[in-house]
């Protein structure tokens, strides 16, 4: 991309997102674009502490829940370059507990792309359980499959992210995150701003939550309570801001969600896609591997299509999977989204600190860089 050119998305994004805090739509928001390794989108708007008056700012983490997803994905396919295991591995032959119940037939493909059928956690865990991984790890090992392991597809919320964390914790003898320090975070200079598990001395740096108001008109859809989402996880579960400014849980490893900068977890994208700084996380043949082969169908839990591949989403928001199927990455609840594109080379990523129930902000800045529409 030209210096012309660059300077032009980093104006129209920086435009776009001043609009959405001026508006009142969003308290504070970052977006960083890569493109060929270099950062060519840095922009901030808005107010990271409410009470505070404390500003956004590039290197500002937040909690943006399943959006890392992709780091503990990209750690994976790391160990499986390196030969730890491979993606038809059993679960269960690096932790022989998982093999409770029928679930002896789980392999590591199974649980990247969501078909392992172990969506759920017990509906009497709290959040003070769901900090302890000992007892996640438990519990999820003596969970009973929902479907015959790669036979179905249903989002995995929570048990991915211990799924994933405790086969590498059986493979290295190392927690989830001292793994993204060293192999990830780390080399690529952002150990300051990407995070599982966050040393509360650090919290004090982390952008706060808030829930997006409801509008006065607002009434919940109704829903069926068989519901299949209403028996993966209890509904005092459900991510909003409150869970996510909670020291415990910003502490703990609970791989699923993470905290980050839009600049940090672009980066990792970037590196993904090409050498930073001469840095690169997966080879060519791996990251064909890791997003070229994607699952999609009706998702068992949460009843809406669903398309992916080994650890990211295919698609971005505002598109079908079949326009952007060379995009893969991951969205978290609230409204963050980052991701990256084999195809144009680019790798995206917006954050934000007001949890809305929908990715509109996302879609609509990612049709400014990728020159796609975007929803308003």
């Amino acid at each position: 991309m030209s210096e012309t050119k660059t300077r032009s998305v980093q104006t129209q994004v920086q435009r776009a997102i001043d609009d959405l805090v001026d508006s009142g739509a969003e308290r504070g928001l970052q977006v960083a674009v890569y493109q060929g390794g270099e950062q060519i989108v840095d922009a901030v708007a808005g107010v990271a502490d409410p009470a505070s008056g404390r500003l956004y700012a590039s290197e500002t983490p937040v909690y943006c829940y399943s959006v890392c997803k992709a780091a503990a994905s990209t750690l994976v396919h790391m160990l499986a370059e390196r030969g730890a295991f491979g993606y038809e591995t059993r679960v269960a032959e690096v932790w022989p507990e998982f093999a409770a119940h029928g679930k002896e037939r789980v392999t590591v493909r199974h649980v990247l792309n969501h078909t392992a059928g172990v969506p759920g956690i017990p509906l009497t865990t709290t959040i003070e359980d769901l900090c302890d991984w000992d007892k996640m790890c438990s519990a999820i090992a003596h969970a009973e499959l929902w479907w015959e392991p790669g036979t179905k597809i249903g989002y995995h919320a929570y048990t991915f992210g211990y799924i994933v964390g405790e086969i590498i914790r059986r493979v290295t003898g190392k927690p989830i995150s001292q793994l993204l320090r060293e192999e990830l975070s780390g080399p690529l200079g952002v150990e300051k701003e990407l995070y599982f598990g966050m040393p509360r001395s650090e919290h004090q740096r982390l952008a706060v939550l808030e829930d997006a108001p409801m509008p006065p008109d607002f009434q919940m859809p109704a829903m069926p309570p068989d519901l299949p989402m209403f028996k993966a996880a209890p509904m005092s579960l459900m991510p909003d801001a409150a869970f996510g400014n909670r020291p415990d849980t910003l502490a703990a490893d609970i791989p699923a969600g993470g905290k980050t900068s839009a600049r940090a977890i672009a980066r990792m994208y970037a590196a993904i896609l090409g050498e930073v700084d001469g840095v690169r996380l997966l080879s060519p043949d791996r990251l064909r591997e890791a997003t070229t082969k994607p699952v999609s169908g009706v998702d068992e839990v949460f009843g809406m299509p669903t398309t992916w591949a080994l650890g990211y989403s295919i698609g971005v928001p505002g598109t079908s999977p079949q326009e952007t199927q060379t995009a893969f990455g991951v969205g978290g609840v609230g409204g963050s989204f980052a991701f990256g594109d084999a195809a144009t080379g680019i790798a995206f990523a917006m954050t934000k600190n007001r949890l809305a129930s929908n990715f509109n902000a996302a879609a609509q800045i990612i049709g400014l860089v990728t020159k796609r529409p975007g929803r308003a």
